[in-house]
């Protein structure tokens, strides 16, 4: 289970499990990565349940 995060300075690709953890990051900085992990944190109810309805079709 993954998001991805695009906006106009760069992009980044979250797991959420096993936990929120950083996969990939192109040109974003520490603190837009640290703004990006709360902000999943905060929504990570909401993020795990359209991925299982993604993956459920």
């Amino acid at each position: 289970m993954h998001v991805h995060v695009v906006c106009s300075d760069g992009e980044a690709k979250f797991w959420l499990t096993p936990g929120i953890e950083l996969a990939k990051n192109h040109n974003l900085s520490r603190v837009q990565l640290k703004e990006i992990e709360n902000i999943i944190e905060v929504h990570y109810d909401e993020f795990k349940t359209a991925w299982e309805n993604h993956r459920r079709g």
